[in-house]
């Protein structure tokens, strides 16, 4: 690797999402030179608003660093090392060939390769994951690593307060590379599993799954199903007291055991799936609770279409639903 300079490394930085802000930030802070910021143009985030910068581009305006959205410009500028934090396309090999380049990777490598590592990491029911400091190669995500962290996932931890801790324990990795020196890479090793982009579809909630199934399908992100032919995202939930959540290998999500859901159906009744309950909740107002294939949840956030976020029991009283009424199969 070429060698840095005495004020520190010279960096050309890769980043689009939110997760990649506080990495170039702390660059700049440990003063670290980063001389161009490479991200994603500006999207449109809906049919009539203005196209939106990207949340490092807003982060790099504000900081004064100079910003494109054509990857190639990276091939000419003078910089010793490259730095990747979810920049979300393609990197051509003659970038960072120029001079090593660096990702951070929010999986325990070669477990979760791909573009959605922390996603299906909770979708899968993992217990732990990971971050790696790793040399971009030709093949995505198989650069020998040079640092790498593990955390537990918490049991009702989001894919967002995941991605938060792993970014945190990543820009540690960076930081001391960088000050310590990168050393020799080694190779990954172990069963590789790969992590597909998240489809629509597969967030669609399948009411007959157990309830710790349907509870990380929440946690993920982007949950929704249909009440009245009308989509109903689910943004929060937990699981409901008194009701057996074990997913289907008996290994729960913050499970309580033993008691019958709502309605007197038994965990595991497929026929009561979807239904749903107002449940009255000790020292608070009746909770909105739904059975599942195996147990229940309790929604705590929901949005129907084209309406904002609201408490699930100002919707079931907005909506009119009452006890034993179900969500469209």
């Amino acid at each position: 690797m070429t060698a840095r300079s005495a004020s520190g490394w010279r960096v050309v930085y890769f980043g689009t999402p939110e997760v990649a802000v506080a990495p170039l930030q702390a660059l700049c802070r440990a003063g670290h030179d980063v001389a161009l910021v490479v991200t994603r143009p500006p999207k449109r985030r809906g049919r009539r608003q203005a196209p939106t910068p990207s949340p490092v581009e807003h982060a790099a305006t504000d900081l004064g660093l100079e910003i494109t959205y054509d990857v190639e410009d990276a091939v000419a500028v003078e910089a010793n090392l490259g730095v990747v934090v979810a920049y979300g396309e393609y990197i051509p090999e003659e970038v960072f060939e120029r001079r090593r380049t660096v990702n951070l990777h929010f999986s325990q490598l070669p477990r979760w390769r791909g573009a959605a590592p922390v996603e299906r990491a909770i979708l899968a029911g993992d217990t732990e994951t990971g971050v790696c400091l790793m040399d971009v190669a030709s093949e995505i995500d198989t650069g020998a690593v040079y640092r790498r962290a593990s955390t537990g996932i918490r049991p009702e931890e989001t894919a967002d307060e995941l991605r938060t801790r792993l970014c945190e324990l990543g820009i540690g990795l960076l930081l001391d590379a960088l000050a310590a020196g990168f050393g020799d890479p080694v190779p990954q090793s172990g069963e590789m599993t790969w992590a597909d982009k998240i489809e629509s579809g597969e967030l669609r909630i399948d009411w007959s799954a157990p309830a710790g199934h349907v509870l990380r399908l929440v946690r993920v992100g982007g949950a929704w199903t249909v009440y009245r032919g009308r989509r109903l995202k689910v943004l929060a939930a937990e699981p409901a007291a008194h009701a057996n959540n074990a997913d289907d290998s008996g290994a729960g999500d913050s499970a309580d055991s033993g008691a019958d859901v709502p309605g007197g159906s038994a965990p595991g009744d497929a026929r009561a799936a979807g239904t749903i309950w107002q449940v009255s909740v000790s020292g608070s107002r009746p909770g909105v609770q739904v059975v599942t294939g195996r147990g229940a949840l309790r929604l705590l956030t929901v949005q129907s279409e084209g309406r904002a976020a609201v408490s699930a029991r100002d919707w079931i009283n907005g909506a009119r639903i009452a006890n034993g009424q179900r969500f469209d199969p």
